[in-house]
C-alpha cells in the first residue's frame, strides 16, 4: 500500500509542539515530506537553532507518523525557520492578526481593567472578555511565611490534576520561583516575544531570569511597572487554566499595579499560626480589597510538626489562620504541616509534589488545589451582560 504524502502532512498538522503547546501545522513548523516507499523524511521548521523540548518533538512526530499504514522508518531534521515565517509565528502567538486576517471584536481589552500594554497596541490578554484564565494571586503580609513555597506545590498540584498552569514571580526584590520549582533552562526569545520555560508542568516567569543571582533589584515604582507589563504582555502565556501570581509582601507598587491592570485576581492569603502574623496577614487582604480585588480563601502554612513519637508540635502557636479567615469571611482552604520535605524541595529544585506525591504535605496541596478548582473564577465577565 502505497504512502499518501498528503495524509502524512495532515497527521504532522494535528501533532502538538509541547513547548507552545499548539498543532504544528497551526505554527507553520512543518517543513518539507519526502515519502520513498515505506520510508518518510520530515523536515521541522524550528523557530531558533536551540529549541527547547527538541527532543520531545521529534519523538511526538515519529510515533504520529510511525502509526500509519505502510510506514517503516520515520527520518527527522530539524532547521530554523526563514525569518518571513518566523515573523508570523510571533504574530500568531502574540493574537495579532495574520496573512490578512483581522482581530475579533471580542479581543478588544475589557472595559474592567486589561490596559496594560494598551497605548502600544498590546492588549493584556487575561484581562479579555474570552480569556478562560484564572488568575491567582498568592499573597502574605511579611515575608517569611512560606509564599512561594505554597505557590510552587500548588501549580504543580494543579498541573498534575490535569490543568495548563503558569507562574508568574511577581516577587521582583525576592524572586527565588525558578529555582524551587526546577526550572533548567532560559526563557525561549522568538525575536521580541518571550516564551516562559517548563518545568513539572508549569510554565514560569520571573526576574530571575534577567537578574543575576547575586544583584539586587533597586528599581522605583515606574520601572517595576514596565517590568510586569512585559511579563504580562510581550510573554506568550497560551491559554492556561491558572497563572498563579507569586505577589510580593506587603502592599508596595507591585501589589498597586497588580491590583489596576489584573482586576480579575483572586487573592488568597498565606499566614502562619502565630497571632502577630494573623495581623500583618490581615492588612494585606484589606490593601486587595482596597484594590477590589476578591480576597478568596486562607492558607495556613507551618501548622504543626509531626515528630518522630506521631505527636503534633505547633511550634508557631495554633489559630492564626482560622482567626484571619473569620474575620475576613472567607474559608480557611488549607493547614500545610512544617516538613522537611518542603524546605528540601525549595532548596534542591525538586517540589515536595513531585519528590514525594504521597507525603503528608502532597495530599495537603492536592486537596488545597481541588478546593481551590471547586470555588470556580470570583468574577464571570460576560459581553452579553455589558450594561450598556
Amino acid at each position: 500500500m502505497s504512502i499518501d504524502e498528503s495524509q502524512v502532512r495532515a497527521t504532522l498538522a494535528g501533532v502538538v509542539d509541547p513547548e507552545l503547546r499548539r498543532p504544528l501545522g497551526e505554527l507553520g513548523m512543518v517543513g518539507g515530506v519526502q515519502v520513498k516507499r515505506r520510508r518518510v523524511a520530515v523536515d521541522l521548521a524550528l523557530p531558533v537553532a536551540h529549541y527547547p523540548q527538541v527532543d520531545e518533538l521529534i519523538r511526538r512526530v515519529r510515533d504520529a507518523v510511525g502509526s500509519l499504514s505502510g510506514v517503516e522508518e520515520v527520518a527527522v531534521e530539524p532547521e530554523v525557520m526563514d525569518e518571513a515565517p518566523r515573523a508570523r509565528l510571533r504574530m500568531l502567538l502574540r493574537g495579532e492578526p495574520v496573512d490578512g486576517g483581522t482581530q475579533h471584536a471580542s479581543d478588544e481589552p475589557h472595559a474592567h481593567g486589561g490596559q496594560l500594554g494598551h497605548e502600544e497596541g498590546r492588549p493584556n490578554r487575561f484581562m479579555l472578555p474570552r480569556s478562560k484564565t484564572r488568575v491567582i494571586g498568592v499573597s502574605s503580609g511579611k515575608g517569611g511565611v512560606g509564599k512561594s513555597s505554597v505557590v510552587v506545590n500548588l501549580s504543580v498540584a494543579l498541573a498534575r490534576m490535569g490543568y495548563d498552569v503558569g507562574i508568574l514571580d511577581a516577587d521582583v526584590y525576592g524572586f527565588s520561583v525558578p529555582k524551587m520549582l526546577g526550572v533548567v533552562s532560559d526563557p525561549l526569545i522568538i525575536g521580541d516575544l518571550v516564551v516562559p520555560p517548563t518545568a513539572h508542568g508549569v510554565r514560569c516567569l520571573s526576574m530571575g531570569y534577567f537578574v543575576p543571582d547575586d544583584t539586587p533589584v533597586i528599581w522605583r515604582g515606574p520601572m517595576l511597572h514596565k517590568a510586569l507589563e512585559q511579563f504580562l504582555v510581550d510573554a506568550y502565556w497560551g491559554e492556561p487554566d491558572f497563572l498563579v501570581i507569586d505577589m510580593p509582601p506587603g502592599t508596595g507598587d507591585v501589589t498597586l499595579s497588580l491590583g489596576q491592570y489584573l482586576t480579575k485576581t483572586e487573592v488568597y492569603v498565606v499566614t502562619t499560626p502565630q497571632p502577630a502574623a494573623e495581623r500583618v496577614a490581615q492588612r494585606s487582604a484589606y490593601a486587595a480589597r482596597k484594590l477590589k480585588l476578591s480576597v478568596r480563601g486562607v492558607i495556613e502554612n507551618m501548622s504543626w510538626f509531626t515528630g518522630d513519637d506521631g505527636v503534633r508540635y505547633e511550634l508557631f502557636g495554633a489559630g492564626g489562620g482560622r482567626q484571619l479567615a473569620d474575620e475576613l469571611g472567607v474559608p480557611l482552604l488549607a493547614q500545610v504541616p512544617l516538613l522537611p520535605l518542603v524546605r528540601q524541595g525549595g532548596d534542591d529544585g525538586v517540589p515536595a509534589m513531585i519528590a514525594d506525591p504521597d507525603s503528608e504535605a502532597a495530599a495537603v496541596f492536592d486537596q488545597l488545589a481541588t478546593s481551590m478548582a471547586e470555588l470556580g473564577p470570583a468574577r464571570v465577565y460576560r459581553k452579553e451582560l455589558t450594561v450598556h
